[in-house]
């Protein structure tokens, strides 16, 4: 019972930080677990579910307000889609135990966490300043932004896959260098929109195919975090996000140097 009360307020206490944010995750729940004890591809799994689980109320809120660039999702669905699921089938035909691929999960989290902390470290000096940016360079990410998008999904389904973080505040990263004329509201939708497919299609590889998934403990999480997400977001309008994030990004950033590097 004491355990379970545990996760509970693990979930509520990463759903508060997500509602105050924006931010926090994949990028926290999963370190969170492994410091609780659990193996990395149990921690992994089960936050992929928990990402599906909490951000599909995201998608129907924002598909209400008209928010998603529904033609960006499916080119970077195109390519996380089935880079996820082949990154799954990798894992389970490659290697026979868990602990084979250990290092793998490990070294991607330390990467992801890295990248993750950066690009909140760098919120609000991203999104790409088009009378600024020389023509040459703005021509080509207009040229070939498709192509771009597609590529950023075939990483991402790998990397979220192998590490459950990054499709946030990552991929958001990307949109705004990508599109800087879409408005923030369009970004964080679109974002939302694309992560729970791929959360949801890596959390079923790693459920289905790896046996990395902790019932007990999403249920746990989900029950802690889906209340504290709605009080998370009514406080956020009275507490400054920037501080909270710079604080959070730093947290990642030291966490992700120990899980690449150590």
């Amino acid at each position: 019972m004491t355990d379970i009360l545990l996760y509970i307020a693990a979930g509520g206490a990463v759903g508060l930080a997500i509602g105050l944010t924006g931010v926090g995750g994949g990028s926290l729940m999963t370190p969170l677990l492994i410091l609780f004890g659990f193996p990395y591809n149990v921690a992994i799994g089960t936050d992929l579910l928990y990402a599906a689980v909490t951000k599909a109320g995201g998608v129907v809120s924002h598909s209400k307000q008209k928010s998603i660039q529904w033609r960006t999702v499916a080119i970077l669905a195109a390519g996380s889609v089935p880079a996820s699921i082949l990154t799954a089938l990798f894992l389970r035909q490659v290697f026979s135990d868990s602990s084979e691929y250990e290092t793998i999960l490990t070294r991607s989290l330390g990467v992801m966490l890295v990248l993750t902390a950066t690009v909140i470290l760098l919120n609000g000096r991203l999104r790409r300043p088009t009378e600024i940016v020389p023509k040459t360079v703005g021509g080509f990410f207009d040229r070939h932004t498709d192509t771009i998008i597609f590529l950023v999904g075939l990483f991402l389904g790998v990397f979220v896959t192998l590490s459950s973080v990054g499709a946030g505040a990552f991929c958001a990263a990307v949109l705004l260098v990508l599109y800087p004329r879409m408005p923030a509201l369009q970004i964080v939708g679109t974002d939302i929109a694309h992560a729970v497919p791929l959360t949801l299609v890596a959390g079923l590889g790693h459920l289905f195919w790896l046996g990395n998934v902790d019932f007990m403990l999403l249920a746990c999480l989900l029950i802690g975090s889906l209340p504290a997400i709605h009080i998370g977001t009514n406080l956020a309008r009275k507490i400054p996000s920037n501080i909270l994030q710079t604080a959070i990004a730093t947290l990642l950033l030291g966490m992700g140097f120990k899980f690449a590097i150590f």
